[in-house]
């Protein structure tokens, strides 16, 4: 047998049934009479913000020698353990080149140590910048480049050759020695030696113009 009704339960307000929908659907008719806005990405790429987290890059130094240290604390401070990192010792007095032909040890920074082994991987990271924040040397910043999609998984790790930033005019290719002081230069920006800057190339030369006739007054 059903138990009988109370006075206190009732069925929904008139607010209830008339306000609550229309409060609900609020934002769909706001934005149903606006212009769509349609991104042809990617045959037009807006501008991204000027802080946007991107893809990373390894600094260099004025004259070619690279920021990282090999300190590992931006792989400590990875929350995605994304980042990868193997130091070795700089070498001063020599550069011995391995069976790839690639250099394994000289001078590649202006510490005692560099990063010999430097990999991200991208299928780990999740760009929050943390890793930056924990670089001494602010060897490790993000660029504001965003395409890093990739059909093959091991096309998203990228390695310390893909992360190293280009050389720049008047910069040389590591391994070679210090070029603007000691390391305590490098680290506080007073170098000894003026920072390696190519001459500019000559203007070419204009062409002879006729020179105007002055006007002769009688």
């Amino acid at each position: 047998m059903a138990e009988p009704t109370t006075g206190q339960e009732k069925g929904p307000t008139l607010k209830e049934q008339l306000w609550d929908p229309i409060a609900g659907f609020g934002v769909t008719f706001r934005t149903m009479f606006r212009k769509v806005v349609t991104e042809q990405y990617p045959k037009e790429k807006l501008p991204t913000a000027p802080r946007f987290h991107g893809r990373h890059q390894l600094n260099r130094w004025p004259d070619g020698l690279e920021k990282c240290v090999g300190c590992e604390l931006c792989a400590w401070a990875c929350p995605a353990d994304a980042i990868y990192v193997e130091g070795a010792e700089n070498v001063d007095d020599t550069a011995v080149v391995g069976e790839d032909g690639q250099p394994v040890s000289g001078r590649f920074s202006a510490g005692e140590r560099y990063g010999r082994v430097y990999q991200i991987n991208y299928l780990r990271c999740i760009l929050c910048g943390l890793c930056i924040e924990a670089c001494p040397t602010r060897a490790l910043t993000m660029t504001n480049e965003y395409e890093l999609a990739d059909d093959s998984r091991a096309s998203l790790i990228y390695e310390k050759s893909d992360l190293l930033a280009p050389l720049l005019p008047g910069m040389e290719q590591p391994p070679h020695q210090m070029l603007l002081g000691t390391d305590d230069d490098y680290y506080r920006g007073n170098f000894q030696q003026p920072i390696p800057v190519p001459p500019l190339p000559a203007a070419p030369a204009r062409p002879n113009r006729p020179q105007a006739t002055p006007e002769v007054t009688a």
